[in-house]
Parts: C-alpha cells; sequence; structure tokens
C-alpha cells in the first residue's frame, strides 16, 4: 500500500502540514466564492469566505464541524474578533443578496442575508429609513442593539419567515405558530428544539425578565410570549441572534408589519451590562445559556459572551 506521502508525491499535491492548512486546502478546493486566509496569530488560523451561492455555506459549515473551527458572521458591529480559536468569517456578499417582492404588489419580501438595508429603503421598506445604509440584513438580524424591540413587541421587525442553518447543519423554517397557526413543526430537530424553548421560557427566571422594562436577556425567549393581541412567531427568535444561534439562510418581510426602530422606553440600546443594571444577570445568564445549549450544545457558532 502507498503511503500518504508517496500518493502526495505522484499526484504532485503537497499535504498540509498542520489541521488548520488542512481545513484551508479543503476549502479552497471546495468553494468558488473568494476564500482569503489571515496570518496567523500565536499560530491560530483566521480566514473569510465570501460564497457564490447557498450551497457553498452549507459546505463551509460542514468542513468547520470536520476541522474544528469557528464558524462565525463577519461584520456585526457589537461583536468583538475571536482570537483563541480557529475561525471562519463568514461575509454574506452581494451573490446572497437578493430582494424581491413574492408577488407583483404583494406586501410580502424575499430578501437574502446578502442585501443592504439601504436596498430594502431604496424597495419601498421605510422602516429601514433611520438604520444603518450600508450593513447587510445579515449584520441587521445579529446586531442586538439594532433589534431591541420592546420586550414581546418583535413583531415590529416585519419578520414573519425565517430558513436558518444550524449548528448541525440542518436547515429549519421558522414562522407562524400556536393556536392560530395549526401548521406542525416539520423535522425532528424542531419537534425537539420548540417545546424545549417553550419549557425555557415558562421558568422563573423568563417570568423575571419579562417584568423588566427592557428585555435584558441577549436572545429573544419574549417571542414565544408576545403582547396580547398578536402571535407567536419564531422567527423573531433570530432577532439580534448575534451569530451565535445559526446563519439566517433568508427572511420574508411583510412591509405592512415592518416598523422604524426607536429608543427602548427605559434607557439606551441594548447592551450586555443591562441585565446587571437591571439586578437579573444571573436570570438572563441562565436563559442565554439555556438557548445557546438548545440550538448549538458543541460550540460550533461563537460563544454569546463576545458583545462588547
Amino acid at each position: 500500500m502507498q503511503s500518504s506521502s508517496r500518493r502526495a508525491f505522484l499526484t504532485g499535491r503537497r499535504l498540509p502540514t498542520d489541521p488548520w492548512q488542512a481545513f484551508c486546502q479543503a476549502m479552497r478546493r471546495s468553494m468558488e466564492g473568494p476564500f482569503y486566509e489571515f496570518e496567523t496569530v500565536e499560530g491560530v488560523g483566521a480566514a473569510r469566505l465570501t460564497p457564490k451561492q447557498a450551497a457553498e455555506v452549507h459546505k463551509a459549515r460542514s468542513l468547520c464541524e470536520e476541522h474544528g473551527v469557528l464558524f462565525a458572521l463577519d461584520d456585526i458591529p457589537a461583536a468583538t474578533r475571536i482570537e483563541d480559536m480557529p475561525v471562519l468569517w463568514m461575509d454574506p456578499g452581494r451573490s446572497l443578496g437578493r430582494c424581491e417582492r413574492l408577488e407583483p404588489g404583494g406586501a410580502l419580501w424575499f430578501v437574502q442575508p446578502g442585501c443592504l438595508l439601504g436596498e430594502l429603503e431604496s424597495a419601498g421598506l421605510t422602516a429601514f429609513a433611520d438604520l444603518p445604509c450600508h450593513i447587510t440584513v445579515a449584520a441587521w438580524l445579529a446586531d442586538r442593539r439594532l433589534c431591541d424591540w420592546p420586550a414581546g413587541e418583535t413583531f415590529r421587525s416585519g419578520i414573519v419567515h425565517a430558513s436558518v442553518l444550524l449548528a448541525d447543519g440542518q436547515a429549519v423554517s421558522l414562522g407562524p405558530f400556536g393556536e392560530h397557526n395549526r401548521k406542525p413543526l416539520e423535522g425532528a430537530r424542531l419537534q425537539r428544539l420548540i417545546p424545549a424553548l417553550y419549557q425555557l421560557s415558562a421558568s422563573d427566571a423568563a417570568a423575571a425578565c419579562r417584568q423588566a422594562p427592557n428585555w435584558p436577556a441577549r436572545y429573544r425567549l419574549d417571542a414565544l410570549k408576545p403582547i396580547e393581541g398578536q402571535d407567536v412567531n419564531l422567527a423573531h427568535l433570530v432577532l439580534g441572534h448575534g451569530g451565535d444561534l445559526g446563519w439566517v439562510e433568508w427572511v420574508v418581510i411583510d412591509e405592512r408589519l415592518a416598523q422604524p426602530m426607536v429608543e427602548p422606553p427605559y434607557g439606551s440600546r441594548f447592551a450586555s451590562a443591562r441585565a446587571a443594571d437591571l439586578g437579573l444577570f444571573a436570570q438572563a445568564g441562565e436563559l442565554d445559556a439555556g438557548v445557546k445549549a438548545l440550538f448549538d450544545p458543541k460550540g460550533h457558532f461563537p460563544h454569546p459572551g463576545q458583545d462588547l
């Protein structure tokens, strides 16, 4: 049997010298979109991918899992850089930037993560007029400050459906759920995930957080307990997700529901110190740890503590 070094010599391919180089080599073989490797810092590698098609996102996630590389959304204004483990920064790019009505003259818009907020405004979604025009929909959805809706009022985002690539490689569709929408949860992953999230939302910690004037936790678990008159929409779980829970493949926005972001009724926009300021540090931390563990138990996405 030929050794691996013998085969590499005969085929003209150079074997990678370490796991990071093995990952980069696999990425270059698999991707059409631009892949850029940064200089290593104290032996820890980092790279960026701008995918040309959605399938490359799925492949990149798989390679990250195989090689022990963190899968992270790039260009989140409120996040620090990750320097303690190898990381692939995912830039949604222009190839994943569609923004179009689902039906001519209709109110529903299909939007991919690389679409810029300025493009949404130009298309007629005036709710985005006062938000940074240069950031992507992916960055908006991940930014906790820009998704800091009052507790129980996540419907103001206008998001009605979302497709999310989870840490285990499954893509799930999130949307209306509850007594006014009898559509069953599709797939075993959602059938386990959503009941567990509801159980977490029924905890004493969640009840304490709901009493706060501003939602104090990082993840919008309050989406499962909307204010009176509003129905549950599971897509709202991705609002302010920080890049920690999954990769949002696309969303559907209802222009009739989307409302301009306003300053929170009490205090400033979300910051990681809000829970402590409200005396709810332990309760918010319990919720955040619970949500993170349910979505990403093996830590393939960044840890929520990356907030500034």
